[in-house]
Formats: C-alpha cells, structure tokens, sequence
C-alpha cells in the first residue's frame, strides 16, 4: 500500500516536468525557506483529510503555485493598472502552472495513472509579502484513486 507515495511522487513529477516550475516542495510550508530566490517558481503540495470509500481512497491536495513579485526601482504613474511590478505576469503564469495540473488529473496522464479528479477544481489567487514579496494560485483538489490493499476475508 503506498497511496501518498503514488499521488505525491506523480503530482511532483508532473509540476517538475511542466517548463514553468523551478521547485516543487511538500509538507508545512513554514518549514520552506522562502527567502531563497533561486527556486521560485516553487509549488508546494499539502494534503488534507483523506476519506476511506468502498473501493476507492479519496484525498484532498492543495497545492500553492508561487513566484517573486520583482517591483520596477523606477517608478512610473503612466500605467496604474499594470502598475510598476510584474504582479499580472506572476499570476498569469502560476494560473498556467495550476491550470495543467488539474488538466492533467482531469484527461491527461494522471488521469490515465488512476488518479482522478472527484470535483471541479477551485483556485483562489493570492498575494504575500514574506521577505519576498510572493504571488500567486492556491489550489484544492480531491483526488480519487483505487484503494488496491488485499484483505483476507476467509
């Protein structure tokens, strides 16, 4: 039995493999050094409360998709909608980042792995200020997949 291991390992090996995402990390986010620029832009997989059902295992993922807002040292008033940051390039590209995960869950090779999505996909952007100042998607999924453990029930 090694359900996490599947779902974890093929969601990493996915987002790893998507040309957008320089590290993908797992766990509590607090223990991830955010102050190191050098691997942004960075996923981090959680995972929520998992749910036994007759012959499946169901378990929520969040994921944050997260890169550095760079603020322009100049500033300028001529745009006040873009403004005088990246902040729309940054969400744009981690709103991709997110949306071919859940694509792939959806239709794509993790849906042809067994791991499947059991509802539609929410996605809430965020803006942080850390040490860096970071940007980006958070979402939440369930995910289903066969619950393949052998009992004897002789």
């Amino acid at each position: 039995m090694k359900h996490i291991y599947d779902i974890t390992d093929k969601v990493r090996n996915s987002i790893s493999s998507n040309g957008i995402t320089n590290t993908v990390t797992f766990g509590d986010l607090l223990d991830v050094d955010l102050d190191k620029t050098t691997m942004f832009p960075l996923a981090h997989i959680t995972l929520g409360t998992a749910t036994f059902a007759e012959r499946l295992v169901i378990i929520p993922l969040n994921i944050l998709f997260i890169d550095i807002v760079d603020v322009n040292k100049s500033l300028t008033d001529d745009d006040i909608f873009y403004g005088n940051d990246n902040l729309q390039d940054v969400l744009n590209t981690q709103f991709q980042a997110a949306n071919l995960i859940q694509s792939q869950i959806r239709r794509g090779s993790l849906f042809q792995q067994d791991i499947q999505l059991v509802a539609d996909v929410l996605a809430e952007p965020f803006l942080d200020n850390f040490e860096n100042q970071l940007a980006g998607w958070s979402i939440g999924m369930d995910v289903q997949m066969i619950n393949g453990i052998d009992i004897d029930i002789s």
